[in-house]
């Protein structure tokens, strides 16, 4: 169960930051002075991963040319003896090997996934969803590969919350078999409430196998006309089991405004060169410290 392969599904349009993301990928707007893609590339790179896989579409390519080297930036950089920055520049383009793969239609995550199938082999592989940013040690998506090769079977995340907000996210019915673990019985996909079989929500971090690839390819579409990934897991569950567990660290929804602008915010707050600037500004602001 090494985990040397990530997906990133980064195909979707952002509507929710337009028009900020109309010619700019949404994965690539910064907080602080990273893209929101790079906190997520970095916590998969952490746990050992290798190759990044993008799903990408039409107008994503900027975010392949991040990850890659810039020679002319470089040798820009090292003619007028910016050494810092020049290290900075090299270590993403040298931080993972990069595969590119095209989703044609918007259908689903499921659909993403599966995207990805021709490149990923036998192996296990994670998938980390670029809206989720979880700012920890160790990496979050580290502790579902640690709890995958224990059990040998795939792993999702998840987090309690509200039970008022839970409509906004896929939710599993598990059986606890340890703090913070639990064996799947079923997933439902934004559920109602009152019909919620737990708190229990799913974010996005997954460590799959590739017989889950299998059971994603025969999965149908829903009304909409996309293939769900939660809908693929649940039908994985009559072939093997599955696991979830919470993880460590942080997690902001980037894709939500104001948790990006909180996002913003924490994050500053511990930069090790912005931090205490940015925490006097604050104080300016709102005539007291921040809390934290």
């Amino acid at each position: 169960m090494n985990l040397r392969r990530a997906v990133f599904p980064v195909a979707g349009y952002g509507t929710r930051f337009l028009p900020a993301s109309k010619a700019i990928p949404k994965e690539l707007l910064p907080i602080v002075d990273k893209p929101a893609v790079q906190y997520v590339v970095e916590e998969a790179v952490a746990a050992g991963v290798e190759t990044a896989i993008f799903v990408t579409a039409e107008g994503k390519s900027a975010i392949e040319d991040h990850f890659d080297r810039n020679l002319r930036l470089e040798a820009f950089l090292a003619e007028r003896g910016k050494l810092d920055l020049l290290e900075t520049v090299r270590k993403v383009g040298a931080m993972v090997q990069v595969v590119a793969v095209r989703q044609k239609e918007a259908l689903g995550l499921g659909h993403a996934v599966l995207q990805a199938a021709p490149v990923l082999g036998d192996e296990p592989f994670a998938v980390l969803l670029g809206d989720d940013i979880i700012v920890g040690q160790p990496p979050a998506i580290g502790r579902l590969a640690e709890l995958a090769r224990k059990t040998g079977a795939p792993v999702i995340a998840v987090m309690e919350v509200p039970q008022a907000e839970i409509r906004h996210y896929g939710c599993v019915a598990g059986d606890l078999v340890e703090p913070g673990v639990w064996r799947v019985r079923d997933l439902v996909e934004k559920p109602e409430p009152a019909k919620a079989p737990s708190n229990l929500a799913i974010i996005g971090r997954y460590v799959l196998t590739h017989d889950v690839l299998r059971t994603l390819a025969a999965t149908p579409p829903d009304r909409a006309g996309e293939i769900q990934l939660t809908e693929g897991l649940r039908r994985s569950l009559a072939a093997g089991p599955l696991y979830a567990c919470t993880f460590p660290g942080r997690r902001f929804d980037a894709g939500n405004k104001a948790d990006f602008l909180r996002a913003t915010v924490e994050i500053a707050l511990q930069h090790p060169e912005l931090g205490a600037g940015f925490r006097k500004v604050l104080e300016e602001l709102f005539g007291q410290p921040p809390r934290t």
